[in-house]
């Protein structure tokens, strides 16, 4: 068998990069470049990730993770990352309360900025071009020189990153991430949303808990980890010159770690057992996920899971169920019973977005809000009547609003969607909408915790 290094991904097929730089040399020098910058995140804060993954496992902890669907370099501002780390710690709130369970915090940010295309090409107007594949490859204007991939993208890519992740940083131990300010936050949201008796009463039970814990003397002063807490990055591993540049030996264990993230993810459509993507993801010690979708069969599954974590640890590997409301039902009770049965140790989360995209009848690219609640609730469903923990979701949404998405409380229409369509990529829940569907899926994770204490 050939020994694992981080480049030993070069000897298998990679599927969905691009193979189009018009100058190879001048990609190899910006690879070697990245080498030899320092570290986004550290081997340390990835082991620690893992270790909070391993709770969610075990059915003790819940993993929130969302972010944007790609990146862009144009959206990229102060404003837009603090919006996003303040949407994920209002859900992360809610989901705790009802709950009862701690939630990890991990964002798609810092590194989400390619995507794979169905077609390498796109045609307008007779003139066929290079599809645009994210702002680290290329750029969205269809002009030849737009789309032509261009390796100093990459570094572009890198410095935008480490510049999110230094902000990232201040937040999350600077004090804006106070227990009692992220709380007053969504009680502005339960008071302004449409629906917003709905979500008043969970609302009410979190100030009342509150103003007890302020009562006994349990305050940000008096405990300084009310006003810090921990978000986790992540990405998907797509482009496999970058992950392996940034791929670094911990002196400490021995163990290789990818250091542009703190948790890495393979999609639907890079899976192969034999492929690239699983080659490079065996060989890293990150806390890793793989895209399950309704192609997966559990011959498929079963030996993927062995591929990705053959010493079996917990917290190593997420499976993200990514089935669309209609076919979710039907397709992950079999997945979730053949692993279960196999003793296999993985977490079970669910990815709402990506199987629901539809295109709406003006042209534009949307997700009903009612489909992707419908999936999450079926997903929760299906894990309790497995046996299983529902252990998660992942989320493609903004802090900003924009309407991409149709449905929810705010009733984004079809006609709505051209007033705030920013995305580079993907429909995004918008920050009501994430916010509100946080709240009915700590309703349901709550019945379900009040139905199996009663069992009990």
């Amino acid at each position: 068998m050939t020994r694992w290094t981080p480049e030993s991904w070069r000897t298998k097929t990679a599927l969905h990069m691009p193979a189009d730089y018009p100058d190879p040399k001048a990609l190899a020098a910006v690879e070697d470049e990245l080498r030899a910058l320092p570290p986004l995140v550290f081997a340390g804060e990835a082991r620690r990730l893992t270790s909070k993954l391993a709770q969610v496992e075990r059915g003790e902890a819940f993993l929130l993770q969302g972010g944007d669907c790609a990146e862009s370099f144009k959206e990229f501002s102060t404003d837009n990352i603090r919006d996003t780390f303040r949407l994920i710690l209002q859900m992360a709130v809610v989901l705790t309360f009802a709950g009862r369970k701690p939630v990890v915090k991990v964002g798609r940010i810092a590194g989400q900025f390619a995507k794979p295309r169905s077609s390498p090409l796109e045609e307008i107007d007779g003139v066929e071009l290079p599809s645009y594949r994210g702002d680290i490859i290329n750029g969205m204007g269809f002009t030849p020189e737009e789309r032509a991939p261009d390796p100093q993208r990459l570094i572009r890519a890198y410095n935008q990153s480490a510049s999110t992740l230094n902000l990232l940083r201040a937040f999350a131990g600077g004090g804006y991430a106070d227990l009692y300010n992220i709380h007053r936050w969504t009680l502005g949201f339960a008071g302004d949303n449409a629906a917003g008796a709905q979500y008043r009463e969970l609302a009410d039970k979190i100030t009342e808990a509150l103003a007890f814990m302020e009562a006994v003397g349990v305050t940000p002063e008096s405990h300084p980890d009310l006003s810090r807490v921990e978000v986790f990055t992540s990405h998907e591993a797509l482009l496999l010159n970058v992950e392996s540049a940034l791929t670094r030996l911990d002196g400490g264990s021995g163990e290789w770690f990818d250091t542009s993230a703190h948790m890495l993810w393979i999609g639907e459509r890079t899976r192969q057992l034999d492929g690239a993507h699983v080659e490079f993801m065996k060989g890293i010690r990150n806390p890793i996920g793989v895209k399950c979708g309704p192609t997966m069969t559990a011959d498929d599954l079963l030996p993927l899971i062995d591929a990705l974590n053959p010493d079996n640890v917990s917290g190593r590997l997420t499976l993200i169920g990514r089935f669309g409301h209609d076919k979710v039902g039907e397709r992950l009770p079999k997945l979730m019973r053949e692993v279960k049965a196999s003793g296999r140790k993985v977490i079970w989360s669910i990815d709402p977005m990506h199987g629901n995209t539809l295109k709406a009848g003006n042209g534009y690219k949307t997700r009903p809000f009612d489909r992707i609640l419908g999936e999450v609730r079926t997903f929760i469903d299906v894990a309790e009547a497995e046996g299983v923990h529902p252990g998660g979701v992942h989320l493609e949404m903004t802090g900003q609003n924009v309407t991409e998405c149709i449905g929810g409380a705010q009733a984004v229409t079809e006609d709505d969607l051209s007033n705030r369509y920013h995305t580079h990529c993907d429909p995004r829940l918008n920050a009501d909408q994430a916010l509100e569907l946080a709240f009915l899926v700590a309703e349901r994770l709550k019945s379900g915790r009040i139905s199996r204490s009663k069992a009990a």
